[in-house]
C-alpha cells in the first residue's frame, strides 16, 4: 500500500478539519437561525393577536348573546386576517371558553379544555410552543378587553415553525456556495503550506526525515569520540553513547537530549563557545571528574551562531597509551645511552688493565658503581612513583650524552600528587620542562652546561623548579610561550610542550612562574596546593 505524501496528508487533514468545522458551525448556525425564527414568528403572532383583540367588531360579537351569529361574524373577520398573514390558525373564545373561530369547522361552538389557557383568561399576555398534528407551532395568547376594560374573551394566534430540514432547504444555495469556496481555498492553501514546509525540510518526506534522524543518531553512537552539541539556548541537541561512557553519566544518554546543559554537565565550557563564536582545539579540560581532550567548535547557520559542538576523547586512555609508547622509546633510548656510556667506560677499564694499572681500574669501576647506586637509591627513596623516577633517571643519562649535567637537589622529594593530577600529568610536566632546558642548552657554547631540578613537597605545598643556564627567553616572547604552536625554534612539531605544561598546571589549579634572562638561562617554578 503506497503511503501518502506529506502534501497529501496535509490536504486530507485540512479537508477533515474543514468538514468537521462546517458540521459543528452548521449545527450552531442553524440552531441560531431556528431560535431567531421562533422569536420573529412569536413577535408576529403576538402582533396579530393584539390587533385582533383591539378590533371593536370582535369585542362586540363576544358580548353577543346569539352564539351562532357571533360565530359567523367572527369567523369571517378572522378568516381574512388568517389568509393575509399566513397564520396556521386563529382561535377566538369567549369567557365560557367557547370556540367562536377555529381552523377545523367541527370544533366551532365547542368548549376548550386546554390547561395552558388559564393565564390568558386572567388577562395575561404570553407566547408558548406546542406540538400539534401539523408539527411544532408557536402560539400567542392575548386577552380581549371591551371598552370598559373588562375581559370578554381570548384570542390565540398560531404559526407553524419550520423544521431543521426546512431551514436547511431554504439556505441550500448559500450553504453550497460557502462550502465549495471554503474547500477550494482551503485545499489550495493546504497545498501551498505543504510545499513550503517541504522546501524547509529540503524536499524530504517525514518518513525520510525520521530515517535520516535514526541514521544520524546511530552514526554518532558508532563513533569512538564523545560528541555533545547544544543550541544557542544551551539545550542539548546531541549526546552520543560514547560521551556518556567517557563522562560516566551512565544510562541511555538520549534522555539528556532536550535538557539544559547546565542541568546535566555544568562544566563542559560549551556555553563559552556559543557566546564567543570562537573554536578551541585540542584543549585538555576536566568535566564531571574526567580528564578529556576536547575540540569545541561553534555551529554557524547563515552567518549566525546557533550552537556549539564538543568532540572529545578520554585523555586517561591516551595518556596510558602515550606512556606505554613513551616508555618503550625511553627504554630504547636509555639502552642506547647506557650502551654508549658503558662502552666508553669499558674502553677506559680495558686501557687501564692493558697498561698494568690494575688498582686504578678497580677504583674506577668502584666509583662508577657507587655513582649509579647513589642516583638509583636517591630516586627510589625520595620519589615515590616509579614512572617519575624512571623518567628522571633517563633524563640524567640523556644529559650525560649531550654533555649536560642534570642535577636533582638533594633535599627533593615527591610523596604524592595534587588533587586532579596523576603520574601521567607529571611525566608530561617533567619531560617537557627538561627537554625544553636541553633545547635551550644545545644552541649555546658553554664550558659547563647544567640543568637543576628541585622538588619541594612540604606543608601541603608542592613546588617544582627546573632551571638551566641556556640561551634564555626574550621579554617579548615571554607572554607567548604558552600559546599552542608558538616556538622560537624553526624545527617542526614545536610549540606544544609548554602549552601542555600550562594546561596541566591550570587543571591542577596551580601557578607557574618564569624568570629568564637572554644568554644566562631560564627558571620555571610550578606550585600546587594539596
Amino acid at each position: 500500500m503506497k503511503q501518502l505524501t506529506m502534501n497529501g496528508k496535509i490536504v486530507l487533514l485540512t479537508f477533515f478539519i474543514i468538514a468537521f468545522s462546517f458540521f459543528v458551525a452548521g449545527i450552531l448556525l442553524l440552531s441560531n437561525l431556528t431560535r431567531e425564527h421562533e422569536e420573529t414568528v412569536g413577535s408576529r403572532a403576538m402582533l396579530i393577536a393584539r390587533t385582533i383583540s383591539d378590533l371593536p367588531e370582535i369585542q362586540k360579537q363576544l358580548e353577543e348573546q346569539d352564539i351562532q351569529l357571533a360565530q359567523t361574524k367572527i369567523t369571517q373577520i378572522v378568516h381574512d386576517i388568517k389568509i393575509i398573514n399566513k397564520a396556521e390558525y386563529i382561535v377566538v373564545m369567549n369567557m365560557d371558553r367557547i370556540k367562536l373561530s377555529h381552523p377545523s369547522p367541527n370544533q366551532l361552538g365547542k368548549k376548550s379544555n386546554s390547561t395552558d389557557m388559564h393565564a390568558a383568561f386572567n388577562e395575561n399576555y404570553y407566547i408558548s410552543k406546542a406540538i400539534g398534528e401539523q408539527g411544532k407551532t408557536i402560539r400567542a395568547f392575548v386577552p380581549i378587553l371591551n371598552e370598559q376594560k373588562k375581559q370578554v374573551g381570548v384570542v390565540v394566534v398560531g404559526f407553524a415553525l419550520p423544521t431543521f430540514w426546512n431551514i436547511l432547504a431554504e439556505n441550500t444555495n448559500e450553504i453550497i456556495l460557502a462550502v465549495l469556496l471554503s474547500f477550494l481555498f482551503s485545499i489550495w492553501g493546504a497545498h501551498l503550506l505543504g510545499r513550503h514546509i517541504k522546501r524547509q525540510m529540503f524536499g524530504l518526506e517525514p518518513i525520510e526525515i525520521a530515517k535520516v534522524y535514526v541514521e544520524r543518531t546511530e552514526t554518532f553512537n558508532a563513533m569512538h569520540e564523545g560528541i555533545i552539541a547544544v543550541d544557542n539556548n544551551m539545550v542539548i541537541t546531541i549526546f552520543n553513547q560514547k560521551a556518556g561512557r567517557i563522562l560516566g553519566v551512565g544510562g541511555n544518554p538520549e534522555k539528556y537530549i532536550g535538557k539544559n546543559i547546565f542541568d546535566v554537565l555544568p562544566d563542559t565550557r560549551l556555553p563559552e563557545i556559543v557566546e564567543s563564536g570562537l573554536a578551541v582545539y585540542n584543549q585538555e579540560i576536566y568535566v564531571n571528574n574526567h580528564s578529556i581532550l576536547s575540540n569545541r567548535i561553534p555551529i554557524f547557520v547563515k552567518g549566525k551562531t546557533v550552537g556549539a559542538v564538543a568532540v572529545f576523547k578520554d585523555l586517561t586512555e591516551f595518556k596510558q597509551l602515550a606512556e606505554e609508547l613513551t616508555g618503550v622509546k625511553a627504554f630504547v633510548q636509555a639502552l642506547r645511552i647506557q650502551t654508549h656510556e658503558y662502552k666508553n667506560k669499558l674502553h677506559t677499564i680495558a686501557g687501564l688493565l692493558q697498561l698494568g694499572h690494575n688498582k686504578q681500574a678497580l677504583d674506577y669501576l668502584s666509583q662508577v658503581k657507587m655513582q649509579h647506586d647513589q642516583v638509583t637509591k636517591f630516586l627510589n627513596e625520595r620519589i615515590y612513583n616509579e614512572n617519575i623516577s624512571g623518567l628522571l633517571l633517563s633524563k640524567i643519562s640523556r644529559g650525560n650524552e649531550l654533555g649536560i649535567e642534570v642535577t636533582i637537589d638533594a633535599e627533593s622529594q615527591l610523596t604524592r600528587f595534587p588533587e586532579l593530577l596523576d603520574h601521567h600529568d607529571f611525566v608530561l610536566l617533567f619531560g617537557n620542562l627538561i627537554e625544553n632546558a636541553f633545547d635551550a642548552l644545545t644552541v649555546v657554547e658553554r664550558n659547563h652546561k647544567e640543568v637543576l631540578i628541585s622538588i619541594d613537597d612540604n606543608d601541603g605545598i608542592l613546588a617544582i623548579m627546573v632551571t638551566d643556564n641556556g640561551d634564555g627567553i626574550s621579554e617579548e616572547n615571554l607572554e607567548q610561550i604558552f600559546e599552542s604552536g608558538f616556538s622560537t625554534k624553526d624545527n617542526e612539531n614545536r610549540g606544544i610542550g609548554l602549552y601542555l605544561v600550562n594546561e596541566i598546571v591550570k587543571k591542577g589549579n596551580g601557578t607557574i612562574e618564569i624568570s629568564s634572562e637572554v644568554n644566562k638561562g631560564t627558571t620555571f617554578i610550578l606550585t600546587f596546593e594539596y
